[in-house]
């Protein structure tokens, strides 16, 4: 026999209950805690002397226990004939004061103002879904008219969104003042209890003024004595309840026992500004894993920044951090941008109430639980931008100190937080200037000391540094000029036409452009917005050769090799796809159906190159795009990025291995590249940081793909 309603519908059903309490009988049923669990949030709102009315009492204990203690003015009503003739002939002999009456919670014969408290248990959420919520508004209603000036209505709730919001939107609008209690979740103190609920209970508390409050208050409360958090409006009250109900519910999970084969999180937000501040991901060791007996939980803090590398961002690094930590469970922390953190102690004291209580089932209750990081810093970031694209999303632009003491700015989309966009590496103004009179080995980026901020650094204001490509698929792109002879006594002074789909933060085409001899590159670029920060925040710089084009890259194409007379030594696609559903993430699909790839074919030189950046995870998908690029381009290097999924493809159109230089011949034209980049004058106070033979190391001819 199932108790619990099948569907949320039933909740507000009368003839649903009527058969509930028949099949119940006499046992009281306590889903949404019992007076012990209760009666400490009661009673700090409800005095024995105030008169109440209780809505939906249901054959619950709750206004017994009440009564029993000294509250001898309580009045329950309920909609099931059944349970008010139980409960008046269980409590006719020793509490017959106790009242119970039939009656529609939403019109009662009651006069106005004659109640200093509503008790409601569970009552809100059973009406809330019916008629649209219509028929929860007018219980609200007539409660707020029974109650008198500086009465409250008390209500118990599981707090689903749309039951909470229609509440406290209601008493919003009245001018009411409105306080939330979590309670935390029915199981948390009795772990062999059969309730099915792994929701927390909350308590709304909302009391009526003589006169609307000119602006809402709202406030959200941990525990009964909790102090008060005041919230600025509805939306964020409703995310503070969700962060409590996502909490309890990964408590529960983690309670019940491990499990390797999942790794949960949940996102804990600033109390005062709803605002993220922390995520939380929970792993736990294999059951076949040799894991030392006393560490069974540790908690690892990584530095701000660099909560997108890989062994943090990645499901499968933070495994690889977990087996290399050795404990049963392991805590990732990863802080938000935005917000504010002292110092690692503060970070532990705030943290440790809640993630102590995510410790594996069978710790000991006197076990010592480490918080781990990378040498105790917190690291820094430094957000300069934010912005919105009209294409993507909220951006964020932030400064952090990498793992290498160096300082980076990253482009970020919201939309994908753990994945930047762009990066460039920052220098001072000073040492940019002295860098081209020193060997770059001796040439060392002075940072900020942990704690300053960059402005706080010796040596002035910091600029970016063209000559530095952070991606290493930039760098072999860079690094595959070589097969084109660039450099070569024969190819002095000969013009190199790029054309480049995908800017970012403009890094790529900066360093073609300032760089490699003779170089003019055409970007195209869909998003606006992307060329505004390029240029305000990256250092992109474009003149005559260097030009940008806003427009669909797929449309450019087709519209140049239709137009023809336009060819070009080298065509580059690095664009990243917006569906994240996809297990290739650059390009976007269109970029390598044969029809597209035989346009960029048809606009390439005879010795042309085409460079394609690829980041397909599906083995299957990425096995049909390399047999489509190899229909089309005979000749296909591919080079691997090792620690990445990236592989960047090199394409020749060559009918014939004359047409395309041979791996022997690569170290040489290497060496001449590396020499032709040193001595460009670039006119700008950088230096080219690649090295070109490293680039080209392990590159594969796939023949046969």
């Amino acid at each position: 026999m199932s108790l619990l309603p099948r569907t949320a519908d039933e909740f507000s059903s009368a003839e649903y209950w009527e058969r509930f309490f028949r099949k119940r009988g006499e046992k009281a049923f306590e889903w949404y805690g019992d007076y012990t669990k209760l009666c400490g949030v009661l009673h700090k709102y409800i005095k024995p002397r105030d008169k109440v009315l209780v809505v939906g009492c249901g054959n619950s204990e709750l206004s017994e226990q009440l009564y029993d203690v000294g509250y001898k003015h309580l009045t329950n009503i309920d909609i099931s004939e059944t349970v008010v003739n139980n409960m008046n002939q269980r409590n006719a002999e020793r509490r017959p004061e106790l009242t119970f009456q039939q009656m529609d919670a939403t019109q009662t014969p009651y006069e106005d103002g004659s109640y200093q408290a509503t008790l409601d248990k569970g009552t809100l959420d059973a009406m809330a879904s019916e008629e649209g919520g219509a028929l929860a508004r007018g219980m609200l209603t007539e409660v707020g008219r029974v109650l008198a000036i500086g009465g409250r209505y008390v209500c118990v709730t599981l707090a689903q969104e749309s039951v909470i919001r229609l509440a406290v939107e209601h008493f919003v609008q009245l001018g009411w003042a409105v306080r939330l209690h979590c309670l935390g979740d029915p199981e948390s103190e009795d772990s062999s209890s059969d309730s099915s609920l792994a929701l927390p209970v909350f308590v709304l508390v909302c009391t009526k003024f003589r006169q609307p409050m000119p602006m809402p208050i709202l406030e959200m409360c941990l525990g009964e004595d909790g102090t008060p958090a005041r919230l600025p409006a509805v939306a964020e009250l409703l995310s503070a309840v969700k962060e409590r109900q996502a909490y309890s519910v990964l408590r529960q999970r983690l309670r019940k026992g491990t499990d390797a084969t999942s790794s949960p999180s949940l996102t804990l937000c600033h109390a005062q500004t709803g605002q993220p501040r922390y995520t939380l991901t929970v792993l736990d060791c294999p059951p076949s894993a040799k894991v030392p007996r006393a560490n069974y939980f540790a908690i690892f803090i990584v530095p701000q920044g660099r909560e997108t590398y890989w062994l943090y961002g990645s499901a499968e690094g933070r495994t690889q951090l977990a087996a290399s930590a050795k404990f049963k469970r392991l805590v990732v922390v990863a802080m938000h941008r935005n917000q504010e953190y002292t110092d690692m102690q503060a970070v532990q004291s705030e943290l440790s109430p809640m993630v102590m209580e995510l410790a594996p089932p069978g710790m000991p209750a006197n076990q010592q639980v480490p918080f781990l990081s990378l040498g105790g810093e917190l690291g820094w970031r430094e957000v300069v931008s934010n912005g919105v694209s009209e294409l993507s999303g909220e951006y964020s632009v932030e400064d952090v100190r990498g793992e290498d003491e160096e300082l980076y700015r990253r482009l970020i989309f919201l939309a994908n937080s753990g994945l930047v966009q762009s990066e460039s590496r920052l220098i001072n103004a000073n040492i940019a200037s002295s860098r081209k009179k020193r060997n770059r080995k001796k040439a060392k980026q002075v940072a900020p000391p942990p704690g300053d901020k960059p402005s706080q650094a010796s040596g002035g204001a910091l600029t970016v540094d063209s000559g530095y490509l952070c991606c290493t698929h930039h760098r072999v792109m860079v690094a595959g000029f070589a097969l084109l002879g660039v450099g070569t006594p024969q190819n002095k002074d000969v013009p190199i036409t790029v054309l480049l789909v995908g800017l970012g933060g403009g890094g790529l085409p900066q360093f073609l452009r300032d760089f490699v001899p003779s170089a003019s590159v055409e970007v195209v670029e869909l998003d606006p917005a992307v060329l505004e920060v390029a240029q305000g925040w990256f250092g992109f710089r474009p003149d005559d050769r260097l030009t940008v084009t806003l427009g669909d890259g797929l449309e450019h194409i087709s519209t140049l090799e239709k137009q023809g007379g336009r060819l070009f030594d080298v065509i580059m696609f690095d664009v990243d796809s917006k569906d994240t559903t996809m297990g290739m993430s650059c390009p976007p699909p269109a970029f390598v159906e044969s029809s597209l790839l035989e346009k960029v074919n048809n606009l390439l030189t005879p010795k042309g190159l085409f460079m394609l950046n690829l980041v397909c995870r599906d083995s299957t998908l990425r096995k049909s795009v390399l047999e489509r690029v190899h229909s089309v381009f005979p000749h296909v290097m591919t080079k691997g990025i090792e620690g990445e999924v990236n592989e960047v493809l090199l394409c020749s159109r060559g009918a014939g291995e004359e047409d395309t230089m041979s791996l022997k011949s690569l170290p040489q034209a290497a060496k001449v590249l590396q020499g032709a980049l040193s001595t460009t004058n670039s006119g700008t106070s950088c230096s080219p940081q690649i090295d070109i033979a490293e680039m080209l190391k392990d590159l594969n001819v796939a023949w046969d793909i």
